[in-house]
């Protein structure tokens, strides 16, 4: 049983890390996938006034 107490804590620490990892790459999926869908609906607004501009 000596074997659970020696492993345990380095186990959990290296769980809590590996949620803190995960959490941080999937905030930061989420901030790209939203910086991508506003730049494109900032093209498409630029888009229209340069045509309405020319036309």
């Amino acid at each position: 049983m000596d074997y659970v107490a020696v492993l345990l804590p380095p186990i959990g620490v290296g769980l809590i890390f590996w949620f803190a990892i995960r959490a941080i790459f999937n905030a930061d999926k989420s901030e790209r996938e939203a910086l991508a869908q506003a730049e494109r609906e900032a093209e498409r607004r630029n888009e229209g006034k340069s045509s309405s501009a020319e036309g």
